[in-house]
């Protein structure tokens, strides 16, 4: 299983956001559906075995909210960016007021989240790394085990509290790059390295899934 965690920092938790205005009014929504998009996107088909979490923590209330999306329920997603936030958007409506979960359609799931909890929770399964550009070379993470996760944040840094805390859980740091990348980006190339690593070569067993929490070489 591959799991992502993307903190959206400034989208309206409301979902009182017009479509027309995603790349500003709605707090970087553009970049939060692209990365969704990619994240479950193929040519032809859906990751089935991809969930991923969008912790909106903007302020001031209502509260945070989680938005889970399971790669094997899933439907009506589609590539591009203004049907995804319209479906995001939809769910974040629907979430207010909650008081539990809900499946706001088909395979998306939207609850009211205590961002701190979530990232704990998150931060404690197995193989699950902060991509960050302050960590290691992602090559230099080898596969191991059945799960693999990372967390992210949208174009806006991680907060300090966040921070501090991924810090203090010993979440593994590893970078995708020297340069600064779009978060649908990170997405993609996190992606394209466990395939990478999970594809069968000749003469070798195919690897399993996971990625060890310390340096051992490509």
């Amino acid at each position: 299983m591959r799991r992502i965690l993307l903190i959206a920092h400034r989208v309206p938790v409301a979902g009182n956001f017009t479509l027309n205005d995603l790349a500003g009014g709605a707090g970087r929504m553009d970049e939060v559906a692209r990365a969704v998009s990619t994240a479950f996107s193929l040519s032809n088909d859906l990751r089935r075995d991809t969930e991923m979490t969008v912790l909106y923590v903007a302020s001031p209330p209502p509260a945070a909210r989680r938005i889970r999306l399971i790669g094997e329920r899933i439907r009506y997603l589609n590539p591009d960016e203004r049907s995804t936030a319209a479906l995001l958007k939809n769910a974040l409506v629907r979430s207010i007021p909650l008081t539990g979960e809900v499946e706001a359609s088909p395979g998306l799931f939207v609850a009211p989240a205590d961002p701190e909890s979530e990232l704990r929770e998150f931060a404690r399964q197995p193989g699950v790394v902060w991509l960050t550009e302050s960590g290691a070379p992602i090559g230099e993470f080898r596969l191991s085990g059945g799960d693999v996760g990372a967390i992210l944040a949208d174009p806006f840094d991680f907060a300090p509290a966040e921070s501090a805390l991924l810090e203090g859980l010993g979440v593994p740091k590893v970078s995708l790059g020297p340069l600064s990348l779009r978060s649908s980006q990170c997405v993609d190339l996190f992606h394209h390295y466990v395939d990478l690593r999970e594809a069968v070569r000749p003469g070798s067993a195919k690897e399993a899934g996971g990625l060890e929490t310390s340096a051992t070489g490509p």
